[in-house]
């Protein structure tokens, strides 16, 4: 079985905005998460995108702009991502399954790969990216400066990531613990 590293999209790969990213001009990489994925890859992991993208719902943006900015990651990281999996629903108009906290696409990524979820990991910025992969048994890490108890572990920096995921530095566990 193969070990996976489940990352959400935007917060951890590109900065957050605080709007929709689907321009690639505006999909701007976060410092120093392309070594991190170097490193994570060359340590065996896969490294799985899953994301929310409602604004394809929404009309904001096509599918093909999304792609453009994967496109654009793939580049300035030389093609490190393995697999895409987004949701393009939106709860305005209907429920979904797939949308985080939904655990669909988590789920889809785990047959199709043959990933071993107790081996495996998913990096967010947000609650809602976390509680799925709680939902699995796969190990969490929140990015974020945002205190949630949800995470297994929690980070202000992607460059600490490689210190919790292989284990170079005494793992903290959950500031409520």
């Amino acid at each position: 079985m193969n070990k996976v590293i489940f990352l959400d999209r935007d917060g951890v790969l590109n900065v957050e905005r605080g709007a929709y990213t689907f321009q690639p001009e505006d999909f701007i990489v976060v410092d120093g998460i392309v070594p991190v994925l170097n490193e994570l890859k060359r340590a065996g992991y896969l490294l799985i995108v899953i994301t929310n993208q409602a604004g394809i719902r929404r009309g904001i943006y096509t599918t093909e702009q999304m792609h453009g900015c994967h496109q654009k990651f793939q580049e300035a990281s030389d093609h490190l991502i393995d697999a895409f999996y987004y949701a393009p629903g939106h709860p305005d108009y209907s429920a979904s399954l797939s949308r985080k906290p939904g655990s669909l696409l988590f789920e889809k990524a785990i047959a199709k790969f043959n990933i071993d979820p107790g081996l495996s990991w998913m990096i967010g910025d947000k609650e809602r990216d976390i509680l799925p992969a709680k939902k699995l048994g796969i190990r969490t890490i929140l990015v974020s400066g945002q205190r949630l108890s949800v995470a297994d572990h929690q980070l202000t920096e992607v460059v600490d990531i490689p210190k919790i995921v292989l284990g170079n530095m005494p793992i903290i566990d959950n500031p409520e613990s």
